[in-house]
């Protein structure tokens, strides 16, 4: 498994792993339907929600690493 960065565009992060969507609507992201996810990094869409990117980052990756052996 390659690990998430803050530049993967957020659709294509959750069309590989939608499970993450969970994990970000956790942490304050609730916008993972919307358009902008077509096009928008998991940077940008931090910064717009006002959350660490790279705990953020952290997180993802954790569960997916977590799920991975699952």
């Amino acid at each position: 498994m390659n690990a998430i960065t803050k530049d993967v565009v957020i659709a294509d992060l959750l069309m590989e792993n939608p499970e993450v969507g969970d994990v970000l609507v956790s942490m304050g992201m609730h916008c993972i339907g919307c358009p902008s996810t077509q096009y928008e990094s998991l940077e940008m869409a931090c910064y717009v929600h006002m959350l660490d990117v790279d705990e953020v980052v952290e997180c993802v990756n954790a569960f997916l690493e977590e799920n991975a052996t699952a």
